[in-house]
């Protein structure tokens, strides 16, 4: 297969939110949930951006990771089966990262496990 530079700077760029997920899941004295949270929503976005760019597929500037599996299933129908686990992160983007709503450690704990089934 030819070596494919943007999606690979895609992958790459998601594996840095996943490793920074891992990290700072592993704070005991002062958690950051919201953080954790975060980054795993973003790995997963771009992991999807990346397929999408594979598949040459275009797609709008968004985090919905719904809106992006909508897209991916024109080609890969079977990706729909994701559409639980997008939905636990896809809160992630955006309404937990200002005042008003924060995520629980235990938010963050579902969102690790979502990244990672």
């Amino acid at each position: 297969m030819k070596k494919r530079p943007d999606v690979l700077e895609w992958i790459t760029k998601s594996e840095q939110d996943y490793q920074t997920a891992v990290v700072m899941a592993r704070k005991r004295k002062i958690p950051v949930p919201d953080v954790v949270g975060f980054h795993c929503q973003q790995c997963i976005e771009k992991y999807l951006k990346a397929l999408l760019v594979l598949k040459k597929l275009d797609f709008p500037k968004t985090h919905d990771l719904l809106d992006l599996l909508t897209i991916l299933n024109e080609k890969e129908p079977l990706l729909d089966a994701l559409k639980p686990k997008l939905r636990i992160l896809n809160p992630f983007s955006v309404q937990f990262r200002y005042p008003g709503e924060s995520a629980t450690i235990e938010d963050s704990r579902k969102a690790l496990t979502a990244r990672n089934t």
